[in-house]
């Protein structure tokens, strides 16, 4: 096939090209729908369920979605075609088997945020339209969460959704209590979040949803997606169970011998979410080192057991515009996963003067502060901290902890400051109302703290950890300076994308639309990467998705 270079001159409509054009193809079709002007060749641009073609017109070049290519006939007057695009939808980005197995459109899906904020109104807004979202189940009753997987059933009764099952090292009865729900009401999916390790608890509900159909195949009714950022976690998942915590699920009567027998040859997670520099609980990994990371453990281990069907690897943390989508799928990403931004939304369970602050937030304006779930153990968490003290004021407590072993041990003139400043209640207050909430929810851990100091001190700190998110959500008047508001950096890169359009403010934040406008957006700059790298240079003005308000995107 003959080619030749062909060096053309940038015009005023800000495209030039500077590839190899094939001079056997010719373009046919009406010069009328060539666009030469630049608010039209956006236009065509953006028109993705077409196909896009760059020709060359007496010396010009223009874009356009309608004609077709074919071989010359060396004919004058001809249309040079420089270069062709396929149509390319939403539906394309990721693994399609994402989009099977799970029964939505997009290779996108939201996170789990506690104590409600990933709400049943959000969840059940992304199902509608066959986009997966996560109940964030994280830190709330086992009555509230019943409550909630009814109200998401009665709304989506063939899904998709998901639910949290959040790690509890200190409290491995809630994390049971959970399992127990999803299994009594048939969840489907779950998203495990902040796992250290395998527990029963995960193993049990994985298993507990095997069997075999008519044809000797394995049948998975329970999903499991885990959320990860570390190697030595994301293999656990990547492994079948192992045989001593089956055996002893046989041995309790939770599971039978076939379902443990068909847990040893599957993965726990069907899918693994690499989570990269997040809000809330995050290790603060890079997505372009961590990632590539993760899939060539992936496909270490596939290696190794030759699972029918191969674990899909999803990348979130950061995911939250069109780029940062796109740069996911293009590092080999099946699904993309957004946390952060959804909670500025209008169906997210937080307060308006939190949804305010996140609006107005930008990058910088993020630390790790401890916490709550994970105080004594030194874990932290990624949290906003313009427009509150909460994580200056979480880190004077974790200090204080470290450095003396009982509230009494604490000098007078400190004690006094906390009470005053953070608390606003006498110490003794705050642990009478510690130790009812103890009573209540793990009476266990109230009569080991009533005989050790130190563990007393971290129930009255927790105090103010655990009731400062709640603060944000619920829009606690007065404790708006101790709001706990996760999120990670990606907040402020949301906000510069959307800034000027109708999505900087948060009354027209929804989360259908989020979704849609970035995967929209990175199908567009997947085109427009595709029309660069074979030469065309294209003015920037050409390059930038910007969110418009639309009834059908």
């Amino acid at each position: 096939m003959k080619t030749e270079n062909a060096v053309l001159g940038k015009y005023n409509n800000g495209l030039s090209f500077f590839g190899h054009f094939n001079h056997n193809q010719v373009w046919k079709g009406d010069l009328d729908c060539v666009a030469f002007e630049p608010s039209d060749i956006k236009d065509k641009l953006q028109n993705l369920h077409k196909p896009c073609y760059i020709v060359r017109v007496a010396g010009k070049i223009g874009v356009t979605n309608e004609g077709y290519s074919c071989p010359t006939d060396n004919g004058t007057g001809q249309v040079e075609l420089l270069i062709t695009v396929p149509p390319i939808s939403t539906h394309n980005l990721g693994d399609p088997s994402f989009l099977s197995s799970h029964g939505v459109k997009y290779a996108y899906a939201t996170g789990a945020m506690a104590g409600g904020i990933a709400s049943e109104e959000m969840v059940i807004a992304l199902g509608k339209e066959k986009i997966l979202g996560s109940f964030g189940a994280g830190g709330l009753s086992p009555d509230r969460l019943e409550a909630a997987i009814n109200r998401i059933q009665a709304a989506l009764p063939q899904g998709p959704y998901a639910s949290n099952l959040i790690h509890s090292p200190n409290e491995p009865a809630i994390e049971r209590r959970a399992v127990d729900i999803y299994l009594k009401y048939g969840v489907k999916t779950v998203e495990a979040s902040a796992f250290l390790d395998l527990t029963p608890n995960i193993v049990y509900y994985r298993a507990a949803g095997l069997g075999v159909n008519a044809a000797n195949q394995i049948e998975i009714k329970n999903k499991v997606i885990a959320k990860i950022s570390r190697r030595e976690v994301a293999s656990k998942f990547l492994q079948p169970a192992p045989l001593k915590i089956l055996k002893e699920l046989v041995a309790q009567g939770l599971i039978s011998e076939l379902q443990a027998n068909l847990a040893a040859q599957l993965p726990i997670a069907d899918d693994i979410t690499v989570e990269a520099d997040s809000g809330g609980h995050t290790d603060n990994r890079p997505l372009v080192c961590l990632l590539p990371s993760m899939l060539a453990l992936k496909n270490e281990i596939q290696e190794k057991y030759r699972y029918s069907t191969p674990i899909r690897v999803g990348v979130a943390g950061g995911i939250g515009t069109p780029q940062s989508a796109l740069a996911g799928f293009m590092m080999g990403a099946a699904y993309v996963v957004t946390g952060s931004i959804n909670q500025s939304c209008v169906e997210a369970g937080t307060c308006e003067y939190t949804k305010q602050l996140l609006a107005q937030a930008e990058m910088a304006d993020m630390m790790m502060a401890p916490a709550a779930d994970m105080f004594e153990m030194g874990v932290k968490l990624q949290v906003l901290k313009r427009g509150t003290m909460f994580p200056l004021r979480a880190q004077k407590l974790y200090e204080i902890y470290r450095n003396y072993d009982s509230i009494e041990d604490i000098p007078i003139a400190e004690r006094e400051k906390l009470e005053k400043q953070i608390f606003r209640k006498s110490l003794a207050q705050i642990w009478e109302e510690a130790a009812t909430y103890l009573s209540k929810r793990n009476p266990e851990k109230l009569g080991k703290a009533i005989n050790n100091p130190k563990m007393k001190m971290a129930a009255i700190f927790r105090w103010y950890l655990g009731l400062s998110s709640r603060w944000s959500s619920s829009g606690e008047k007065g404790r708006e300076v101790d709001y706990q508001i996760w999120c990670g950096p990606v907040m402020g890169s949301f906000n510069d994308w959307v800034r000027g359009s109708y999505l900087a403010e948060p009354k027209n934040r929804r989360v259908v639309d989020v979704a849609d406008h970035i995967m929209t957006g990175s199908a567009f700059l997947y085109r427009i990467q595709s029309l660069k790298i074979q030469g065309l240079q294209i003015s920037d003005d050409y390059c930038q998705y910007h969110p418009v308000c639309s009834t059908s995107l």
